[in-house]
């Protein structure tokens, strides 16, 4: 039986719609843990979402050499993490998985636990954050080991636009990843639309060649309102242009500013991917715990929500 979200992911004229979160730190008791899961669903109570989007958080020093703005933290199990968000909202919840740090044989033992005892059926596998260190269960190898569990999951890929801007490549990486089961894929945030549009543009033409039609991108977003989150973003991966950073340092309103610069970007991106027949939908996220971030997160998801559905519905009309 298909996963509710499987089920919605397969309408290409419709968007799907998902906010993004990170458990919480393993030092927080359960009292803390259901203050902050009531406080993370009072504030989606007023906005349509299909679900929720709960991180895997990896320390990823060894990726980059420089140090991490906000340090990092264990956090609690994302399964448990997402089975609290699922029963206490009643909506799909898609949990993140990093498989590198253990055997195939324990992640197929992880994967029985998170669909027996959480209630996981949405998951996205990601890979080591880099090719240094110990990596006992490569990416591939962990699409083998999930294929061969007798659990249906509706299964996601991780796509990152910056990767296609320096290697060129990343269209085969989601051909590959669609070959071994994903249904969709998730983007790193996004602030640099051209390199997202060139991707999805070279991923339709692959498709295009092989005969196959895309999988539905789901494109994350983020408010940035100081030069502490930018330097985080920046730490993490996601491009920003530099006349992009000035244009946020630089106002008076930098969350404001911030939310203009996103809703231009998926004007952009929506431009190249509709016409391809690519689906999209959207992840909007807070990178910080700052109220005024958080805040501004639910702004901005409203706003995008609202240009993605208008654009969809006027592709209808054509």
């Amino acid at each position: 039986m298909k996963s509710e979200l499987a089920r919605k992911f397969q309408d290409a004229s419709r968007g799907v719609y998902f906010i993004g979160t990170t458990p919480p730190k393993s030092s927080v008791q359960e009292e803390q843990l259901q203050e902050i899961s009531a406080k993370l669903l009072n504030r989606l109570a007023d906005i349509d979402v299909d679900g929720l989007i709960v991180y895997d958080i990896q320390d990823e020093t060894s990726r980059i050499d420089k140090p991490r703005p906000f340090p990092f933290m264990e956090t609690h199990d994302p399964r448990a993490w997402s089975k609290r968000l699922h029963l206490a909202s009643d909506k799909p919840v898609v949990t993140y998985k990093s498989v590198s740090s253990r055997s195939a044989e324990a992640f197929s033992g992880w994967l029985t636990e998170a669909w027996e005892d959480y209630g996981i059926r949405d998951l996205v596998l990601v890979g080591s954050p880099s090719s240094e260190g110990v990596i006992k269960l490569p990416l591939p190898e962990a699409y083998k080991t999930l294929a061969a569990s007798e659990h249906g999951f509706n299964l996601g890929g991780v796509t990152i636009a910056e990767r296609h801007a320096k290697k060129g490549d990343e269209h085969l990486r989601l051909s590959k990843k669609a070959n071994a089961g994903c249904d969709f894929f998730i983007s790193q945030a996004v602030y640099n639309p051209q390199a997202t549009a060139d991707l999805i543009s070279r991923y339709a033409r692959t498709c295009r060649e092989e005969g196959n039609t895309p999988k539905r991108i789901i494109l994350t977003f983020t408010p940035c309102g100081s030069a502490k989150t930018l330097e985080f973003m920046e730490w993490l991966g996601i491009s920003v242009p530099e006349a992009t950073k000035h244009r946020i340092l630089d106002s008076e309103t930098p969350l404001d500013e911030s939310i203009k610069i996103c809703r231009n970007a998926l004007e952009q991106i929506i431009e190249v991917a509709l016409p391809l027949g690519v689906p999209l939908g959207l992840n909007i996220e807070s990178l910080t715990n700052r109220k005024e971030e958080i805040d501004a997160s639910i702004q901005l998801y409203r706003l995008l929500k609202a240009t993605l559905d208008l654009k969809l519905a006027e592709q209808g009309l054509n």
